[in-house]
């Protein structure tokens, strides 16, 4: 099957690569630079030039595809309007340029779009009022071609995807430490986090390719873990004292407000469909295990 891929230079996206290609599918990805390009190409990749706004290009590529995966996301985090129009209009490119084939088509969303304080489940009703609702409509836009010949898929991925290099919350975390000398949690540290690493999510995004049924959402979660463990991990490692603030104090403790807020938060997810449906299951190290040996604190 040759696959396109977008974001396939983030985080994840090269462990998506990688996982593809090791199960003898073809990938061609979006590439916004030259060096993108060089990155995707060293991975064994085609590089197809451009961006998430040129629209042409997205239908092309996913037109002379069999299946695709949708990974990148972001723009000007001060214009969320303008971010989820950026998606919203990608996702229909694409998805009209599946329009009638059967093909793969799978979407990343995640988790955090679910209501907090209880284990949510991935027919659980997400939050539309919460905050990574903005995340849900490219969710809708996506699920709509389930409806117009397209296998159209929704994978959530936890908050934290870890591993080695990750650039994502935790860091900012452990760099908020380094900065107050202390590892803060919020409240009785109780809230629970949901986390994957990085090579049990790129195998779950291969099974969805090769597998998942039209209208499946799926959730790449390993793990929920308590907040106040991850905060003592860190303050080991790092041989400062842990402390508890208040969701006041975490406001301006974290690096923003918003940041406080998702520290803060219960927000826990079950895999158990996802498991089931795809006979998926994790088994690489936990959250814990890699901020204890890996190269999170070095």
């Amino acid at each position: 099957m040759h696959v396109f891929v977008t974001g396939g230079t983030g985080q994840t996206g090269p462990a998506i690569i990688r996982e593809l290609l090791a199960a003898g599918h073809t990938i061609s990805a979006l590439a916004r630079s030259d060096r993108a390009t060089g990155t995707l190409e060293g991975l064994g990749a085609v590089a197809v030039p451009g961006s998430l706004e040129d629209l042409d290009a997205l239908a092309s590529a996913a037109h002379a595809a069999d299946g695709v995966v949708h990974m990148a996301y972001g723009g000007d985090y001060a214009d969320p309007e303008g971010m989820i129009r950026r998606e919203v209009n990608a996702i229909t490119a694409m998805g009209t340029a599946l329009e009638g084939s059967q093909k793969p088509f799978v979407v990343t969303s995640g988790t955090l779009v679910l209501p907090h304080g209880r284990t949510a489940s991935e027919d659980g009703e997400p939050d539309r009022a919460g905050p990574a609702a903005a995340r849900l409509a490219g969710e809708d836009a996506c699920l709509a071609f389930a409806e117009r010949g397209v296998c159209a898929v929704v994978l959530r991925l936890a908050p934290t995807v870890h591993g080695p290099r990750d650039h994502g919350f935790i860091p900012m975390l452990i760099a908020t430490a380094r900065e107050k000398g202390v590892s803060a949690y919020v409240g009785d540290g109780a809230n629970r986090w949901p986390a994957v690493h990085r090579d049990d999510a790129a195998q779950l995004y291969r099974l969805a390719v090769e597998g998942a049924p039209a209208g499946s959402i799926l959730h790449a979660v390993a793990e929920n873990v308590r907040f106040v463990d991850i905060a003592t991990t860190i303050a080991e490692r790092l041989g400062v004292r842990t402390t508890s603030v208040t969701p006041e104090q975490a406001s301006t403790h974290f690096v923003s407000p918003f940041m406080g807020l998702l520290y803060g938060a219960d927000a826990p997810a079950s895999s158990n469909r996802t498991q089931g449906l795809l006979g998926w299951t994790p088994t690489h190290n936990g959250l814990l295990d890699d901020l204890a040996n890996g190269d999170y604190l070095r």
